[in-house]
């Protein structure tokens, strides 16, 4: 092993440093590290992508990667037949000083880290939730937004353009652009059962910031907010940050569980995932739903309806929702277009009972100050035009091809005695699959091991406020082609195979 290849070594065994993202990050966090600190001094020749894969026992995509992101960055350079040299930082004091604030927040201890933020923002951003779901095969959540229209999207945005409307670049009050509220409102009705009028409908750029809106407007400070065990990462983050008290309550197969000890608390929000719960992929059951409609009104409670992946359902209509069974306007329904559009088009709603609308089109005036009334106006035309329809089918068509290969994939290599001890989740419907496992397997170390194949899967037991009760893996099939769904579907097997035996 080389002097380079062994001070890497060191420094990604240490448990603390950058714990929780790839494999591939910490590698090239660890050569930045060794270069700011000048253990890796300029000139000094680092070991072939082979050699360090082989010394740091690291897929070689994964040297690869980390390698290309340093020469990038100007931390490395290289020429064919040369290898590669790290480069000089007194050339690039500029660019260094500009970054110095980022830099030395990546040096800084753990201890120094906590001491500069508030006991709240420390709790939050432990989590680091965003280098977790890189985009990586098999990551779960991630719509393949390849598949997208760009060129019919490019001719509905130059139409909004042309027509020079300058009320289209203000700030977007009275909840969004009511041609898309009513668009939304229309296919709401038909597709979901929901129970909407336009006035109800407020346009936000997304789910985090729906949640983040009714945490503020519908509780206070230490109030209870019942949630789902497993629980959807995002939503528990918006209400710790909120400074709500966390009330979690198991799931099973029909869904959200109550018991006696759930019901001798008081909630002011109750958080449910109903149609596709998140992560495990149980449908509530009507009886369920019944209960906690009836609950919510004995309690004087709001129920948070996250409708996220209506649409992927792959055998039968999709369900109902549970507003639409809501007869006293206790449900706040939210959905969003990042799915089944692209991510970055942040763009997502909510449906408000009729006296909390004016409210929270005042409080998201003031408060977010919300635009994007030209991307509005261009998936109003979409919608209307009969665009977001045929888009829904072509790629609940891939999708679900894509499901059943990776399903086929994986009982194929598992074998019929395995498969005996491991199951697939057979929900067909959402953007993932869940590997159950044995209670006694590790899944976070399952995790761990697949991220070193280049493999991004989460462990089912992260998921859990309380002591996790299921192990498993969650596995994403929508941003990944079906040839590499056969590949890295038998790596995977290969690893899961590995920690079950």
């Amino acid at each position: 092993m080389s002097i380079a290849s062994d001070l890497l070594a060191n420094l990604l065994a240490k448990e603390d440093f950058f714990s929780g993202l790839s494999q591939q990050r910490r590698l090239y966090e660890a050569a930045k590290t060794a270069i700011h600190q000048q253990h890796l001094g300029a000139g000094t020749k680092l070991p072939s992508s082979r050699d360090l894969a082989r010394d740091l026992c690291l897929a070689r995509n994964t040297v690869v990667a980390a390698f290309e992101q340093l020469s990038n960055e100007g931390y490395v350079s290289s020429s064919l037949g040369s290898g590669t040299y790290v480069a000089d930082l007194a050339e690039m004091k500029p660019i260094a000083d500009q970054n110095n604030h980022l830099d030395a927040l990546a040096l800084t201890s753990a201890t120094a880290q906590v001491a500069a933020l508030s006991r709240r923002g420390a709790h939050i951003t432990a989590f680091a939730a965003g280098p977790r779901f890189e985009i990586q095969p098999f990551v779960p959540g991630d719509a393949d937004f390849s598949n997208f229209p760009f060129k019919l999207w490019q001719r509905l945005q130059n139409r909004v353009w042309r027509e020079a409307r300058s009320e289209l670049l203000d700030y977007a009050d009275a909840g969004g652009f009511l041609p898309l509220r009513l668009a939304i409102a229309e296919y709401l009705r038909v597709s979901r059962s929901v129970k909407v009028a336009v006035e109800n409908i407020v346009i936000t750029s997304g789910t985090h910031q729906s949640l983040d809106l009714c945490a503020q407007l519908l509780a206070d400070v230490g109030d209870t907010a019942w949630v789902e065990d497993p629980c959807y990462w995002a939503a528990r983050r918006v209400f710790e940050a909120c400074d709500l008290r966390l009330h979690p309550i198991k799931v099973d197969a029909e869904g959200i569980a109550l018991g006696p000890e759930d019901l001798a608390t008081d909630p002011r929000l109750i958080y449910v995932t109903p149609s596709h719960q998140y992560p495990t992929g149980a449908v509530m059951s009507l009886a369920r739903r019944r209960e906690l409609l009836d609950v919510a009104v004995r309690k004087n409670a709001w129920i948070l309806e996250d409708d996220y992946d209506s649409e992927f359902r792959y055998t039968g209509r999709p369900l109902a929702s549970l507003q639409g069974l809501d007869s006293a306007d206790r449900v706040v329904y939210m959905g969003t277009f990042s799915k089944i559009l692209y991510p970055g088009i942040k763009i997502g709603y909510m449906v408000v009972p009729s006296a909390l609308a004016d409210p929270f089109k005042i409080a998201l005036y003031d408060l977010q100050r919300p635009g994007q009334l030209m991307v509005q106006a261009a998936l109003a035309d979409f919608i209307s035009q009969g665009h977001f329809s045929t888009h829904i089918r072509k790629i609940r068509q891939i999708y679900g091809a894509r499901r059943e290969l990776l399903r086929k994939t994986l009982v194929a290599q598992f074998g019929t005695q395995l498969n005996q001890r491991v199951s697939i989740s057979s929900e067909e419907s959402g953007l993932h699959l869940v590997v159950e496992l044995p209670d006694q397997v590790d899944d976070v170390a399952l995790e761990k091991l697949a991220a070193e194949s280049g493999i991004s899967v989460k462990a089912l037991s992260t998921y859990y406020l309380k002591a996790p009760v299921r192990r498993g893996l969650l596995v994403g099939y929508a941003y990944v082609t079906p040839d590499k769904i056969v590949y890295y579907g038998k790596l995977l097997a290969a690893v899961i195979l590995s920690g079950v035996r």
